[in-house]
């Protein structure tokens, strides 16, 4: 399991030599959920072919910032006289990686660094998604009930659906409670896929 961290205890030093808060957790990672009011670019981007589609990734100083399927008129981002686009660059490396060995079916979790920006509450609902196992579902309702926010159940899916990073912020494995597949910002069928992947890899 992976874990988004919201910068309450302990200073961290970054590759840009700036600091930022974060919690020791037992996780595989750190997940940095930089400051809602810190305004942090992209510093590089790629593209790589999965069995989903062509997906963009993007990478700030502190860890991946997006994920998603490329879009025809995204531009990739590079910035490379920032003093940390090196750094940007391996976090890009290491997430075609093991966004590889997911599609092959050997990775259940993530390592990369992960610093999407958003509010509190979306920070909240992304780190409920984070705590969903691999192959595990739920529903909004549950997300909601997670948050402390049973009545937000709308507002949890405006979340989930504002999530940069997928895959990895396993937005896909929310469903309808009635156990049916309800929207996905990159489509049905590549929510099939993705939940396909993991039952079969946990069936093996």
């Amino acid at each position: 399991m992976t874990a988004l961290i919201d910068m309450k205890t302990e200073r961290l030093s970054t590759p840009s030599g700036t600091e930022t808060q974060a919690t020791h957790l037992n996780t595989e990672s750190l997940l940095v959920s930089l400051s809602s009011k810190e305004k942090v670019e992209p510093l590089a981007s790629k593209s790589f072919s999965t069995p989903v589609g062509l997906l963009l990734i993007k990478a700030n100083q502190y860890g991946l910032s997006h994920l998603s399927l490329v879009d025809v008129e995204e531009q990739e981002w590079v910035n490379i006289n920032h003093p940390s686009y090196r750094e940007a660059t391996e976090f890009l490396s290491q997430t075609e990686l093991e966004i590889g060995e997911y599609f092959a079916g050997t990775r259940v979790t993530f390592s990369v660094p992960l610093a999407p920006q958003g509010t509190e509450f979306q920070k909240q609902v992304w780190q409920a998604l984070l705590e969903l196992e691999y192959g595990e579902s739920c529903s909004y309702s549950d997300i909601a009930q997670k948050v402390h926010r049973p009545k937000a159940v709308r507002a949890v899916g405006a979340a989930n659906g504002a999530n940069r990073i997928a895959i990895i912020i396993p937005c896909h494995r929310v469903i309808g409670k009635n156990g049916s597949l309800t929207g996905y910002a990159y489509g049905i069928e590549m929510k099939q896929q993705l939940l396909g992947l993991e039952e079969r890899c946990l069936s093996r």
